[in-house]
């Protein structure tokens, strides 16, 4: 037989993965004859639940952990990152609870983190942000007893997350572009195993579409990271195919192509006008002020927190998908405050 796994458990006894996962831990919210039923199940097969969680069934810590799936050096250089963690940290303070950052240098040491998350003996759950397709943290969740909440979508809906709907929000900032009469609007798209970024350039398709304009692949680019760095980089190619206009898959990418656009000599908006995704707090200091869409980052934070916390007292069933509202935000950079 495969290795025994919460989600063969639940398929043998009959109920959800999740109140396998309250019934491993002890919690108080299982019926009596399911947690009978969901034991025998555990006792005939011989699964071994998690030994963490064994050993922490009834009890608390009060620690929250916080998993941002990107390097290091990526999350320090991004503003919606930064953000996360300011966000996450007010919110657990408030709420008398310690934060914990799980953090890693490369891809490669994802599997090692990962497993450090399900087996952790120390803290109560877990938040996860910046997931990426094919990435090993939801997954080695799923298949432990350790209850946790995405920032970001999620195909899954067994996964507790909170998101917005990137792929209107990108699709209306475009078109507002277009009805300000630009026809050459590249995109920096972001990573492109990013799920809000893929979202972010079908909006940008999209919207090109519904006006009639070419969807040009050369005037699309796709960033590695959501860097400054990045958008500096690839603003230089796109310059050269004589976009009238960029939209920055984020504010940080944005950041990056204005000061490309400043150093090859050319204004922004009147050559090239530049519009973002996040509205961070320097969209409205940078010079123009940045045209952007307006997510609550503070919100989704403050809101994993709680969702986490209900999860952690009572589980969910079914799991929920929490969509928070976005806004575009007209400044200078477009080229209207219309």
């Amino acid at each position: 037989m495969s290795a025994l796994t919460l989600e063969t458990i639940a398929k043998l006894a009959g109920v959800s993965r999740s109140t396998v996962s309250r019934v491993v831990r002890n919690h108080k919210s299982v019926r009596s004859e399911v947690r009978e039923h969901v034991l025998q199940v555990i006792d005939e097969t011989g699964y071994q639940p998690n030994a963490a969680a064994q050993m922490l069934a009834g009890q608390r810590t009060n620690i929250i952990g916080l998993v941002i799936a990107e390097p290091a050096s990526v999350i320090f250089n991004d503003r919606y990152y930064t953000q996360i963690i300011q966000g996450v940290a007010r919110e657990l303070n408030q709420q008398n609870q310690t934060l914990t950052l799980f953090l890693s240098h490369d891809k490669s040491e994802e599997p090692l983190l990962a497993k450090r998350l399900v087996q952790n003996q120390l803290i109560d759950g877990v938040i996860v942000c910046g997931t990426r397709t094919g990435d090993l943290f939801v997954p080695a969740l799923l298949n432990s007893t350790m209850p946790f909440v995405v920032i970001g979508p999620n195909e899954n809906r067994q996964v507790n997350f909170i998101d917005i709907d990137s792929f209107s929000a990108s699709k209306e900032i475009v078109t507002h572009l277009i009805r300000l009469g630009r026809k050459r609007i590249g995109t920096i798209a972001g990573p492109k195993d990013h799920p809000a970024a893929i979202s972010r350039l079908q909006g940008y398709k999209e919207a090109l579409q519904e006006a009639d304009l070419l969807v040009d692949d050369r005037l699309i680019t796709i960033a590695s990271y959501f860097t400054e760095t990045m958008g500096y980089e690839l603003t230089s190619s796109l310059i050269t195919q004589s976009v009238d206009a960029i939209f920055a898959a984020s504010d940080t990418l944005a950041f990056g192509a204005m000061r490309a656009i400043k150093e090859a000599g050319l204004l922004i908006p009147d050559n090239i006008a530049v519009v973002g995704f996040d509205d961070s707090a320097e969209a409205a200091m940078v010079q123009p002020a940045l045209t952007t869409i307006r997510q609550d980052i503070f919100a989704a934070s403050t809101q994993s927190v709680r969702t986490l916390l209900e999860v952690i007292e009572h589980g969910h069933e079914p799991a929920k998908q929490i969509y928070l509202p976005t806004q575009l935000i007209v400044r200078e950079s477009c080229g209207s405050l219309l």
